[in-house]
């Protein structure tokens, strides 16, 4: 029997989520295991079940991982340490100076696997000289209010950190090291991949102070003076760069591609609208509301529903002190600008499982979401309390932790009338 609507979405993004699975999708980019020390280190919030992945095909290996909270997974002999996210703590800090003494010391003969995965931003910390775990925590929190896109915001905290930047391969240098990721950035720039500890980047201190006036930042005087000083970011061409590949294993068009396939395979016609969306979340809704309706005027009926595909993320400017997401507050402001239009349907999520600070992956919307409520709807948007929204009306999608990262996932579906 075909699957309504909601489940329909419901599958495609649990098909997305599943395909990009370290357990599924890791080992076929593992070399042999090499002969002498082998030292495996990471972060973000997939890096647990990476480490997972890799030991069932290597074994017990020497190393330790951070993510986040609830993202542990069992190893043999890999330290899975579990910190705060999206705001750094003191748990990733104590890790991250004991993951750089792992490093310390290795020859040229040793080999470093660096698993990285989105949310290693905030897992991976230790502040630049002068500045404390506190005021780093006060520009975390002040970047993701701000609207900031995710390249901008990581630009920011490369200069302001000891290991982002290129800065953690340099520590391992003479080492061979390789790093694996998971892509969780519009278009899928390895540097910009959890801060890219393992890969080298030209910015310069007046481009993060560039994000900070551009996006209205408020700082510390601390910050402010650390920009003013040589910055630690290692330069692309560095030669402790030279023994270095880094290479995107997983990445969000692989599980779109997943995801149209088994639409198609439920009947529904499919059109894919990018990968690497960005822009402001209410905005982004409101135009993709428009591009809806006009397209289920071009259905007759008979036509097989049409399914809307996109990636990307997306960000929101806080505005009020509410509970939401960037995917949450996407389908706050796409139930408003369709107003209850039948026949469209709609599902955005995390594939991490976390749409901003809530525990929460996403959300979903049909033709009667706003079911009379709809003055309730435009006051949560205003207060960017759009998770508080669904779960009153019961439209919130929980997966628990994912263990992946591939950023976020959107899909409309759209009957004919």
């Amino acid at each position: 029997m075909p699957l309504s609507p909601v489940p329909l979405l419901r599958a495609l993004f649990d098909r997305a989520v599943e395909v990009a699975d370290p357990m599924r999708s890791l080992a076929a980019h593992l070399p042999p295991k090499p002969t002498g020390r082998v030292v495996v280190v990471g972060a973000g919030k997939a890096s647990a079940r990476m480490a997972e992945a890799v030991e069932a095909e290597w074994g017990p290996c020497e190393g330790l991982v951070i993510t986040r909270y609830g993202y542990a997974r069992p190893c043999q002999g890999i330290e899975i340490v579990e910190a705060a996210h999206p705001v750094p703590d003191q748990a990733g800090a104590d890790a991250t100076i004991r993951m750089l003494d792992l490093l310390d010391g290795l020859g040229e003969e040793d080999f470093v696997l660096a698993l990285i995965s989105g949310g290693a931003s905030a897992l991976l910390i230790a502040p630049c000289d002068g500045i404390t775990l506190d005021e780093k925590k006060a520009v975390n929190s002040a970047l993701l209010a701000s609207g900031a896109p995710i390249d901008k915001m990581n630009t920011l905290r490369k200069h302001l950190s000891r290991v982002k930047g290129g800065q953690l391969a340099a520590a391992a240098y003479p080492a061979h090291l390789l790093a694996l990721m998971i892509s969780d950035v519009p278009g899928d720039d390895p540097a910009f991949i959890g801060s890219g500890p393992t890969v080298g980047d030209a910015s310069t201190p007046d481009d993060a102070r560039a994000v900070l006036a551009r996006w209205e930042v408020g700082v510390p005087l601390s910050v402010t003076d650390a920009l003013n000083r040589p910055t630690g970011v290692i330069p692309p061409g560095d030669t402790r760069l030279s023994r270095v590949e880094n290479r995107i294993y997983a990445a969000p068009a692989q599980s779109l591609a997943a995801a149209a396939e088994l639409a198609t395979a439920h009947g529904c016609q499919t059109r894919h609208l990018g990968d690497a969306l960005e822009g402001e979340a209410r905005d982004v809704a409101r135009a993709m509301a428009a591009q809806a309706l006009a397209l289920q005027t071009t259905l007759t009926p008979g036509d097989a529903p049409l399914v809307l595909l996109s990636g990307g993320e997306l960000t929101v400017t806080r505005r009020g002190d509410g509970i939401g997401g960037p995917n949450a507050e996407f389908c706050l402001a796409l139930a408003l600008a369709l107003n209850g239009a039948p026949g469209i349907y709609a599902l955005a999520c995390d594939t991490d499982g976390v749409d901003g600070a809530a525990e929460v992956a996403g959300a979903v919307i049909s033709p009667d979401t706003l079911n009379g409520q709809r003055a309730a709807a435009e006051d949560a948007l205003a207060q960017n309390d759009a998770h508080s929204f669904f779960a009153r009306v019961g439209a919130q999608v929980v997966t628990g932790p994912t263990l992946t990262n591939v950023n976020d996932f959107r899909a409309l579906l759209i009957e004919p009338l």
